[in-house]
């Protein structure tokens, strides 16, 4: 291919007489390339630069210093998307644009998807370890405690260090393993290249300062490409007073000036739901995303929510398409983040074509939220809503928190202790080691009730909730069924607590008691069954159907076609647990064993595999595992 543009041309020569730069041997790459061959000069120069590039990182993870200069590497996509730009114009420029379009075009596309990193990301801290860091540094200064201060006195400290240039700390900082190891994340992210990262999240954020001082400590440990900082809120309280904080941020000059116009805010669905219960949650988070969008609008700046859901119900999960077109309207705008985590990773992504399907809903759901926006709920919705989220928030907590032996009866009549145990999760199961459910991590708490399908954290509440609204009018059971047929939110919300009914089953929760709980909590576990049962014919009144389901007969069918292999498991379970915290408790196998087997001369250990590193009996933890797996498998939203 010889025919270019005068463009390509001139880089070409200047590339060819500079080509003095050390030609990498390798096998494939001796050959020098003739100048009258222009477009091989330069993808031959870009092919160098990128072996550098890998080399010179090979170099640095494996002995933290390279002999290979940055400047012969790519720092930046755009450095590298600039040639193949060049070659691309010059061949539809000289009448090769089928050419153009053909391999080099895809190869365009592919760089610009994946960059020099494959993927970015994103970098999450908790709000608390930053206020350490920043509280280490005042008081080195000797100006105080940044932790005690207020938040007006730290807004206005970080501000003033934010407009000036002073260093505030040097290599003489005293630091805790903790403080270390948040500034160490900071100097890594300053030394890579920009594109390698989205955003900063801080969890737990509750105030304006959570943001800043992400904001100052970037520029302390010298970001060149500061990343964009998006809070998360998660707890209630948290919820409640973010559209506050928001609007304190969007009121500072500086901090306009630094986002350019685009903001985004992560709303959290699990520690929500932990805290005050899902029907509490739900409606909590409907609310503030409305206001934190007023807010934007007021300040001209464009919001992008982060729905951090999980696969649960209990967490925020369910399915795709209901979920994004039952937020509040104007919350979308054709832009929106969902965190995908866990097996529904494999679910949704697991094949092309699955990837390809879950794709098309989140593009077809966002496009339909802008074009036909949900209805917004009426006044007298709102009302109720609220007088229904302060009852389902006070019997949610007055069981979980308040009931003083609930913590003894949650560990013992569910696996959560041999969850903590194993190494299946994606974090700790717990923020702290002692304690109660607070500082249970919201996965482990949604995926030890999953698994006794008791489901208590995803329905409790309602109940109570509904209960007490229908009692007071009965007009309220005809406002809750239009609400059902009317208003897209409440429908998802009642319809996927009625899902996990249907994957529910009290006998095995009955089982487990039994089995597993010491006698004098017994009541306290039928107490529960019974709330279950009350919350279970309610949800069935509003809903208008007469069997769990009704509206869902594909999902019912499949769920009775799985239901005696998942009930099989749980009772398996059940024994295994039984067997794991009470040695002594005798099961008499009875084999059921074919014929080949018992003839076989092979002794058992050589037919099974287990885990040597136990901290049980042989085999238990492998079946415990098992029975996990399947019921997981079987429920499909458990993590």
């Amino acid at each position: 291919m010889w025919r270019c543009s005068d463009e390509l041309r001139v880089r070409a020569d200047v590339l060819h007489r500079s080509s003095k730069i050390q030609i990498v041997l390798v096998a494939e790459f001796w050959k020098t390339i003739p100048p009258n061959e222009p477009y091989r000069v330069i993808l031959g120069e870009l092919r160098d630069r990128l072996y550098q590039t890998r080399e010179r990182s090979r170099q640095l993870l494996s002995h933290g210093i390279s002999e290979i200069p940055e400047e012969g590497t790519f720092t930046n996509v755009e450095q590298f998307l600039e040639p193949l730009e060049l070659c691309y114009r010059s061949l539809c420029s000289c009448g090769d644009r089928p050419i153009a379009d053909g391999s080099l075009l895809d190869f365009l596309r592919q760089v610009s998807t994946f960059g020099l990193s494959l993927v970015r990301l994103d970098i999450r801290q908790e709000s608390d370890r930053h206020t350490d860091v920043i509280d280490a540094i005042t008081k080195h200064l000797e100006i105080g405690s940044y932790r005690e201060w207020s938040e007006e006195k730290r807004q206005e400290w970080l501000l003033s260090e934010l407009s000036g240039k002073r260093p505030l700390f040097g290599p003489d900082l005293p630091k805790t393993e903790e403080i270390a190891d948040v500034l160490d994340t900071f100097h890594v992210i300053s030394e890579l290249p920009a594109d390698s990262f989205g955003a900063y999240i801080i969890s737990m954020a509750t105030a304006a300062s959570d943001v800043l001082a992400v904001e100052l400590l970037q520029r302390e440990c010298h970001v060149k490409q500061p990343l964009r900082v998006v809070p998360l809120f998660e707890k209630l309280a948290d919820l409640e007073a973010a559209p506050a904080a928001l609007s304190r941020l969007f009121s500072i000059e500086w901090y306009r000036n630094r986002i350019n116009g685009k903001q985004e805010v992560m709303i959290g669905y699990s520690d929500s739901g932990k805290d005050a219960g899902r029907f509490s949650a739900a409606w909590q988070l409907y609310k503030a995303q409305e206001e934190l969008i007023n807010v934007a609008k007021q300040y001209g700046v464009k919001l992008t929510m982060f729905h951090g859901r999980g696969g649960t119900v209990g967490r925020g999960g369910g399915p795709t398409h209901l979920a994004i077109l039952s937020q509040p309207p104007d919350t979308i705008h054709g832009s929106l983040r969902v965190t995908v985590q866990g097996e529904v990773i494999e679910q949704s992504f697991g094949e092309e074509h699955l990837c390809f399907r879950t794709l098309q809903r989140f593009a077809a759901a966002t496009l339909e939220h802008g074009m036909h926006p949900p209805v917004s709920p009426k006044p007298e919705w709102r009302a109720l809503m609220d007088e229904m989220a302060v009852v389902a928030t006070e019997e949610y907590r007055s069981i979980v928190f308040k009931e003083p032996r609930f913590v003894e009866y949650f560990r013992l009549a569910t696996p959560e202790m041999e969850y903590g145990r194993m190494n299946i999760g994606s974090r700790p199961s717990k923020r702290k080691p002692s304690g109660g459910i607070e500082s249970l991590r919201a996965i482990p708490w949604i995926f030890a009730w999953t698994q006794t399908r008791f489901h208590l954290p995803v329905w409790l509440g309602f109940g109570a909730a509904f209960k007490h609204v229908i009692q007071k009018d009965i007009r309220n059971l005809h406002m809750l069924q239009e609400m059902y047929n009317e208003w897209p939110f409440f429908r998802v919300t009642i319809d996927l607590v009625e899902m996990v009914f249907a994957k529910g089953d009290p006998g095995i929760a009955a089982l487990n008691d039994k089995l597993l709980v010491s006698k004098e909590l017994w009541p306290f576990g039928e107490k529960l069954r019974a709330n279950y049962k009350e919350t279970k014919s309610l949800l069935l009144q509003i809903a208008g159907h007469k069997d769990l389901l009704e509206g869902d007969p594909y999902l019912k069918q499949r769920l009775r076609l799985r239901d005696s292999y998942i009930t099989t498991l749980n009772v398996c379970q059940a024994y295994t647990l039984k067997q794991i915290r009470d040695p002594n408790y005798n099961v008499t196998p009875r084999p059921h064993l074919s014929k080949e087997i018992m003839e076989s001369s092979k002794p058992a250990d050589e037919l099974v595999k287990l885990n040597p590193t136990s901290d049980y009996a042989p085999g238990l933890e492998d079946t415990l595992i098992l029975t996990m797996k399947g019921i997981a498998a079987g429920m499909q939203n458990t993590g």
